[in-house]
This record gives structure tokens, C-alpha cells and sequence, in this order.
């Protein structure tokens, strides 16, 4: 059998700020969306945030109540992976930058979907290829890299694989329109295009930084408005996460090289427990985010 082509069900693994934010577009872009995580706890922390993010956007007049209401009623929650997966037509993991912990998502998954189901990884950095060896699908496999927050960024990044067929491609391009967003395709490679380029600059920043060449809000301030960046690069590291940067830059420097060597003074932050936003304290202060 081959690929259902006609996506009408998704499947989003991991409930923290990247799954929650590909769920609420999935459902608002119509589809039914089944949010699954180990944790009861954060299943319904993700979707009071949606709700609560749906809601802000009804009261600046971007979507109506029955719009909201509409996605609400497509959204589901399911703490058992296989029963959340077993009905999906497309499965989009999101799970944290462990390659050890994608490769066994992937292995289950591979198990629990039905045959045709096209199997998708959120990852920002690491290789679609070798998560799609781990399943019997690699031809049905395939990089969609969404960013943060998912519900306002409009880029997603398709990656193929080294055995991605074209129908794999062409559904993550639909279903990515469907959800509001516009696509560029990549070839594999480590960092893709962001990650990539992205890592550069806010390493940069890093050290310059510890050189003291200027304070971090007017190194934000410069890249915001001298090169027109939305956000400056230490805003953008405590969106991301301190932790998460480091993750990305040790990959890159292991296979790309030594431009991409973490700066001392980042690894120093993370193993101050410094991560950024989601813990109330990065390169900035957030005393309300704790």
C-alpha cells in the first residue's frame, strides 16, 4: 500500500514548547492533532497554553471564536505513544536533541503506524538519515524544522534524507502550507541552513561578550538595528536555550569543525543553570518565566 497522499490526521510526539506550538498550527490548519507525552503534567500545561495562545489571537482580531473553537475540538491528548500514533497519517516527533532518544521514538513509532504513515523529526540539527534507518520506512522519512514560536514564525525547513522519495517531500509541503507556513527544501547536512548560520552569530555574540567588546542588550541592539534581525542573538539563545545552542554547537564542531568550537564563556552559563526562558534566567533575567 502505498502513501495516503491526503493528510487528515497528525500525530505530534513531545508536549514542551516545539510540540505544543506544532500541534496547535496543526490543528488550526485543520487537521485532527493528537498530542502525545510521557507526562500527564505537561499534556494539559500544552494544551492550556494553546488555548491560552489561541485566545490572544481571537482578541487581536486574527482568528474568530468559532475558528478557536474549531481548533480546540481537533485537538486531543494521549500519554501512551503507540495508541497516539496507531491512526496518524503523519507522525512529527519533537522530542529533545538526544539522538539515543529520537532513535528509540522512531523504532517504536516505525511499530505502532500503519504502513503508509509518513514519519517526520523536528530536529533543528541532527541527522534524518540516520533516524530513518532505525524503521523500515526511510523512504517515507523526513526533516520538517519548525521554529519558535511555532504559531507566529512562518518558516519550515524540509529536509530530505539520503533515500526520502518525492511523495514524502510533497506531503510535508502541503501539510506545511496547510498549517500557515512557507517551506525552503535542504539536503541533509549537519545544522541545515538556520541551525547552521544561526550558531555562527549567537557564538559570536558569546565571545564577544567575554571579550567585553560591548553589553549584551547593545550587541542585541546593534544586530537588531543596524542588520534589521528581529531579534538580537542573545534574545534569541534565551528564547531557544542556552542548553539547546550548546547541544547544536557541540554537533557542528564535532562535524564541521573548529569555527563552530562553543565559547567558553556559553559553556559556562548552562553549567551555572543559566538556560534561558524557560527556567527564568538566561543571558537576561526573566522573573515572571520561572
Amino acid at each position: 500500500m502505498g502513501i495516503k497522499k491526503d493528510v487528515s490526521i497528525v500525530a505530534v510526539i513531545g508536549a514542551g514548547i516545539m510540540g505544543r506550538g506544532i500541534a496547535h498550527v496543526a490543528a488550526l490548519g485543520g487537521f485532527q492533532t493528537v498530542l502525545n507525552d510521557v507526562s500527564d503534567e505537561l499534556l494539559q500545561k500544552a494544551q492550556s497554553r494553546i488555548r491560552q495562545d489561541l485566545h490572544k489571537a481571537v482578541s487581536i482580531g486574527k482568528l474568530t471564536d468559532s475558528d478557536m473553537d474549531a481548533a480546540l475540538g481537533r485537538l486531543t491528548l494521549d500519554n501512551n505513544l503507540e495508541r497516539a500514533a496507531e491512526s496518524a497519517e503523519l507522525v512529527i516527533e519533537a522530542v529533545p536533541e538526544k539522538m539515543e532518544l529520537k532513535l528509540d521514538v522512531f523504532s517504536r513509532l516505525d511499530q505502532a503506524c500503519a504502513n503508509q504513515a509518513v514519519l517526520a523529526s523536528n530536529t533543528s540539527s541532527l541527522s534524518i538519515t540516520e533516524m530513518a534507518a532505525a524503521t523500515r520506512r526511510p523512504h517515507q522519512f523526513i526533516g520538517m524544522h519548525f521554529f519558535n514560536p511555532v504559531h507566529k514564525m512562518k518558516l519550515v525547513e524540509i529536509i530530505r534524507g539520503l533515500e526520502t522519495d518525492d511523495d514524502t517531500f510533497a506531503i510535508a509541503e502541503t501539510v506545511s502550507r496547510k498549517m500557515g507556513k512557507d517551506t525552503v527544501e535542504v539536503k541533509e547536512s549537519p545544522g541545515f541552513v538556520t541551525s547552521r548560520i544561526n550558531a555562527l552569530i549567537g557564538n559570536e555574540a558569546f565571545y564577544m561578550l567575554q571579550e567585553g567588546i560591548s553589553s549584551a542588550r547593545d550587541i542585541d541592539k546593534a544586530l537588531k538595528l543596524g542588520l534589521n534581525h528581529p531579534m538580537g542573538p542573545f534574545e534569541m539563545i534565551d528564547l531557544v536555550g542556552l542548553d539547546t545552542r550548546l547541544s547544536i554547537l557541540n554537533f557542528l564542531h564535532q562535524t564541521l569543525g573548529e569555527k563552530y568550537r562553543p565559547c567558553p564563556l556559553l559553556v559556562e552559563y548552562v553549567k551555572a543553570g543559566r538556560l534561558g526562558k524557560k527556567v527564568g534566567k538566561g543571558v537576561y533575567e526573566y522573573p515572571d518565566e520561572s
